[in-house]
């Protein structure tokens, strides 16, 4: 009675699953990968949650902004030249938002997005809009932003 009553169960999850259109086996695509790390790294640098937003990046870590190409080799190098509450002040920020991300090019490991994104301050006022290309890689099974090229200070 136990073995009828686990295989009933069993069907009855897996019917469920399958009605709602969702897949048990079926992994995410490279594009859904992608705009998840992006989501992550977006919630992560609104909450200022250093250790989240680090977790969202690929090491070595490159970005291209304000006349200069980065290159991070660690996220503690990465950090030694930032500080979330100095950026707060420098340009009067409260948070951030996507407006537009648009995936340009795609492989199975590998995505680049096209983004424009928006920075608010306490007042939910929009302080600038920019326009950047993120690349979102697999590396040893984890995605993460490989690089930035944006025309953010």
């Amino acid at each position: 009675m136990k073995i009828f009553t686990l295989l009933s169960t069993l069907g009855l999850t897996v019917a469920t699953v399958l009605a709602s259109g969702s897949s048990i086996a079926e992994p995410n695509t490279p594009k859904q990968e992608a705009m998840r790390v992006l989501d992550e790294f977006m919630l992560a640098f609104n909450a200022r949650d250093e250790a989240a937003w680090l977790a969202t990046l690929h090491f070595p870590h490159v970005r291209v902004a304000s006349g200069e190409t980065r290159l991070d080799a660690t996220p503690e190098a990465m950090m030694s030249s930032f500080d979330f509450e100095q950026f707060a002040k420098r340009f009067n920020w409260h948070h951030s938002a996507w407006l537009s991300r648009e995936v340009v090019q795609s492989g199975p490991d590998k995505v680049h997005v096209v983004v424009r994104f928006a920075r608010y301050d306490g007042e939910g006022a929009t302080t600038a809009e920019f326009d950047s290309l993120y690349i979102v890689a697999r590396r040893e099974g984890r995605w993460g932003v490989v690089g930035r090229s944006s025309f953010a200070p």
